[in-house]
């Protein structure tokens, strides 16, 4: 028995989301459509992360088990012939039989992508979000440093019916903003993430170069535990896996 782990990319914005759900077409599936039409069967597929409606990823890994003998370099060019043109197949690897996409991961990086110019882009629409109002990247980087280390990330989390819940306890260990031209991108790398803690940060450090929120405050709000504390949840469109960390 082998345990391959494979690296895809992959453009979410037609996509519901990574994981397999009812009525509704996801990454997850037509992967395994492609995977299954090669081994003529079908593991079970240990995915990274779930990722939401319309958010992409520049790396995304997920490993599963396989007698199939077919090499690593072959594997890559097969399921690139079968899959769409929004998703494809970076690298294939074989790795330890206890190795495990998700929990053997030691961190993610995303980053969020904000066109912040007056005139909307058309190229950009659902890969950026379009915020026509100037946004004070200094402002929001001072904002970034209250939230680097070991918090509880209680107010950064939308609750649901749907997903576990835990210790809400998160490491960031990285976190800015900087601007190229009209593209602003935030970019968060931590040991891993609550349910649309990203979009929450970003929605937060906008409120703050909006001045509804002050940086200094930050502390207060991740002690509040309290979700309608922090900034709103921005759209997913500009969200972006974008590194996975073994």
């Amino acid at each position: 028995m082998r345990n391959i782990l494979v690296t895809i990319k992959y453009d979410g914005k037609h996509y519901h989301g990574w994981q397999v759900q009812n009525n509704a077409v996801t990454v997850q599936e037509t992967f395994q459509n492609g995977l299954q039409s090669i081994l003529g069967n079908l593991p079970d597929i240990k995915g990274c992360s779930r990722t939401d409606a319309g958010v992409h990823a520049n790396m995304y890994c997920l490993n599963f088990h396989t007698e199939h003998r077919i090499p690593c370099e072959r594997l890559v060019p097969a399921l690139n012939s079968r899959l769409p043109k929004s998703i494809a197949v970076a690298d294939a690897k074989e790795v330890p039989e206890d190795f495990h996409a998700r929990y053997s991961c030691k961190g993610k990086e995303y980053i969020y992508k904000i066109w912040n110019h007056p005139i909307r882009e058309p190229f950009l629409d659902g890969y950026a979000l379009h915020y026509w109002y100037g946004l004070d990247i200094d402002k929001m980087n001072e904002a970034c440093q209250y939230l680097i280390g070991r918090h509880d990330f209680t107010s950064f989390c939308t609750v649901d019916n749907h997903r576990e819940k835990g210790d809400f306890h998160r490491t960031v260990a990285r976190l800015e903003v900087c601007r190229d031209g009209g593209m602003v991108t935030v970019r968060v790398q931590a040991d891993g993430f609550l349910y649309n803690m990203v979009r929450i940060i970003v929605g937060t450090l906008m409120g703050v170069s909006q001045g509804k929120i002050q940086a200094d405050n930050i502390p207060q709000i991740i002690n509040a535990c309290d979700r309608t504390q922090a900034g709103v949840t921005v759209p997913p469109d500009g969200l972006y896996l974008n590194r996975v960390i073994y």
